[in-house]
């Protein structure tokens, strides 16, 4: 389906191209022969209009809904691509598996879960060609020093993602965040 939607989406692109290319080099006979299609469209609408009203209702109806559906689909379609739910790992002897994007998850969430000053860690991770993407939301300690933090979460990723899971790391994106300070009740 997605080589499908991008041949139609290129198809309309050139189309599009060639309408304006046509446009730019000759703009007044292209509006008036614009012109005189919509007048006679207008005037074939005008006469089935009023030769039925009811079929021509019934009509707008079947153009509108049956554009729905199939453009409706195709940018389904198009917006909701197939993720991969697993990466491919190749081993030395030539040997290959597939690790489900989940446990990479997990792995890192556990292990990042033990570094100093981190309260919670949540990982996305995708996978893309024979790498992952990885995600962090992590919320930490509100007093500690964030460059110095953010290195080590890096490091330890990466160690994780490529050293322990023989995987390779495609893009990695850390949001941090500081829990707030707790307010100190005076007694």
């Amino acid at each position: 389906m997605n080589l499908f939607n991008r041949i139609i989406a290129i198809l309309l692109w050139l189309t599009l191209l060639v309408a304006l290319l046509v446009a730019a080099i000759i703009p007044l006979q292209s509006i008036e022969w614009l012109q005189s299609n919509l007048t006679t469209l207008a005037a074939w609408l005008a006469a089935v209009q009023m030769e039925n009203p009811v079929y021509f209702v019934i009509g707008q109806a079947a153009v509108g809904i049956g554009a729905l559906l199939i453009l409706g689909a195709l940018l389904f379609f198009e917006v909701m691509t197939v993720r991969r739910r697993g990466v491919k790992i190749r081993t030395a002897e030539g040997g290959a598996a597939e690790l489900d994007t989940v446990s990479v998850e997990r792995r890192l969430q556990w292990h990042l879960d033990q570094l100093a000053e981190i309260i919670t860690v949540v990982p996305a991770v995708r996978s893309r060609g024979g790498s992952v993407d990885v995600r962090l939301e992590i919320e930490t300690a509100p007093d500690i020093d964030i460059p110095m933090k953010t290195d080590e979460v890096v490091d330890a990723t990466r160690d994780i993602i490529e050293q322990d899971m023989g995987l390779r790391l495609g893009k990695l994106d850390v949001h941090m965040r500081c829990a707030p300070f707790e307010p100190e009740w005076n007694q």
